[in-house]
């Protein structure tokens, strides 16, 4: 009983100390605080490396870290939209995109830049056209130590984040049938541009009434805050603004046909952009984070190569890959 007293006098000096340096030094606890936790997230960060995948913001991903070997993407050009019409006689929207000359620029590994990566450039374009460094750059990464006019100068240049098994050597070309027919992807462009735009046109606001003493307001937001409470206007309110030009991911795309003569996808649905435009085409992550998903079962069974088509395969493929599960018709009541 004697030891229990003691121990319990021994705990309420301790809360009282620890108070009282809370209470006189609570400036210099808060700044070791914020020390130590920036210690421990980027030791954190650090030890994902190679396993995980981040974000631009340096963030770690868990949703990218769980779909395991990823190879790489491809750049394309959209083309324009176009519809097709199966043997059900169902209407498909697709939207072509032409992989023009796409072909790996540059590897990064994992020792060097801290991450495993592969540049890939597209479109190639005439050595007047292409600025000294960027020249210098095609220049050192060419597989012969010399620029291959006019197919090493590129228009576009872009990284993809692989994981150590996927990578390709300098030079390796990426064609449409590194796709699919069947499988999903995510392809990522940039929006139209539309200038400064109202509410009404960037936000969807109904506007307001177009009679009834309405003097020159028919199409303004209306109030946009209070008065002396709270005095300001709220970050992230709705107001006239820019509109487009925003970088922007559509997931979950089909591939519904492969033309290998002229390097053609055909994906059903609609990317951001306009006709001319690059965009990214990589394997989708949504459809195939659990294993019992498409993309594994057709991996292992061969139907999607990895890290790419090899190409003893590419000149035994036919001109045009469809999609071989075409959807049943709807009922008609």
């Amino acid at each position: 009983r004697a030891l229990t007293i003691w121990i319990k006098l021994f705990l309420s000096l301790c809360i009282c100390l620890g108070y009282h340096i809370i209470i006189t030094n609570h400036t210099c606890l808060y700044k070791m605080f914020i020390v130590g936790s920036g210690i421990l997230r980027r030791a954190q960060n650090r030890m994902y490396v190679g396993k995980r995948w981040t974000q631009s913001n340096g963030r770690v991903s868990r949703r990218r870290a769980e779909v395991g070997d990823r190879r790489t993407g491809v750049l394309a050009v959209k083309a324009g939209m176009m519809a097709s019409w199966d043997e059900h006689g169902n209407r498909h929207a697709l939207t072509v995109l032409h992989v023009d000359g796409c072909r790996v620029v540059q590897v990064k590994e994992a020792d060097k830049h801290g991450y495993t990566g592969l540049q890939v450039g597209v479109c190639p374009r005439k050595g007047k056209h292409v600025n000294r460094p960027m020249m210098g750059h095609f220049a050192k990464w060419s597989p012969s130590n010399q620029v291959d006019y006019p197919y090493m100068l590129l228009r576009r240049l872009e990284e993809f984040r692989i994981s150590p098994k996927a990578v390709l050597p300098v030079g390796h070309p990426l064609n449409a049938n590194h796709f699919v027919p069947g499988q999903f992807v995510d392809i990522q462009g940039v929006t139209r541009g539309k200038g400064f735009q109202g509410v009404m046109k960037r936000h969807g606001f109904a506007g307001q009434p177009a009679s009834h003493g309405n003097s020159k307001a028919h199409r303004v937001p209306g109030s946009i805050g209070q008065c002396a409470t709270p005095s300001k206007v709220f970050k992230g309110k709705k107001l006239p603004g820019r509109m487009g030009g925003k970088r922007r991911t559509i997931q979950n795309l089909l591939v519904h046909r492969i033309d290998n003569i002229r390097n053609l996808i055909f994906v059903r649905g609609a990317i951001p952009g306009a006709r001319g435009t690059i965009v990214r085409v990589t394997d989708s992550i949504g459809k195939y984070l659990k294993p019992q998903m498409r993309y594994v079962q057709e991996k292992e069974s061969g139907k999607i190569h990895f890290p790419t088509t090899p190409l003893d395969i590419q000149k035994e493929l036919p001109p045009i890959l469809h999609y071989e599960n075409e959807p049943k018709p709807a009922a008609v009541f």
